[in-house]
């Protein structure tokens, strides 16, 4: 489940920006948001992965569905959410530590549940859902292209032989598209408030 409606989407924003609970899991949201990761990568993501002077999160290919090395660039809102979070947890190996033990994740259902507290059905969102509102959204826009989008994603392209010879990573125009989504997400936190 996934919000598509822009304005729908800022509303869950301003909800998480309110949000009272662990701050992990607030930072885990605002991530999920901006960075639309899998759940799973952004909960086994570890501070060693994060280069905040290159403005890059690499994620190991050990960690990724396809299991290939994925890179997701970090516009200046995420160095913010970034920097607030290692102030909580920048001691530790994970981002997002368990509140049991600071060695393992937090729960897989952390942040859906984070979501239900914050009056989002389960058939309304999910922490998955961040991907399909970035695609949706992303894919709306007309500004970018397909390719740069699901790679954005990490998907890999179904058609064999396309994935065979279409192997560029878009890597410049992502940078440009992160940075446009986050000052995007920005505005739709605006418009919601009107």
């Amino acid at each position: 489940a996934a919000i598509t409606d822009p304005k729908e989407f800022g509303g869950l924003l301003r909800a998480i920006d309110g949000f009272e609970g662990e701050p992990t899991t607030l930072y885990g949201l605002k991530l999920m948001a901006l960075l639309f990761p899998r759940p799973g990568e952004l909960r086994h993501a570890e501070w060693s992965e994060v280069d905040l002077k290159k403005n890059v999160w690499t994620i190991p290919a050990a960690k990724t569905k396809m299991r290939r090395e994925h890179r997701i660039f970090l516009a200046p809102q995420v160095i913010a959410v970034l920097e607030d979070l290692r102030a909580v947890t920048g001691h530790k190996k994970l981002l997002l530590p368990g509140l049991t033990s600071s060695e393992k994740p937090i729960s897989e259902n952390t942040l859906n549940a984070a979501l239900r507290r914050l009056g989002f059905a389960q058939d309304e969102m999910t922490s998955h859902g961040f991907r399909a509102t970035a695609s949706t959204l992303l894919n709306e826009s007309g500004l970018w292209s397909v390719d740069a989008i699901e790679r954005q994603l990490a998907h890999i392209d179904m058609n064999s032989v396309r994935r065979a010879y279409a192997r560029g990573l878009h890597w410049d125009e992502r940078v440009r598209m992160m940075i446009w989504w986050a000052n995007y997400l920005d505005e739709l936190r605006a418009i919601s408030s009107r």
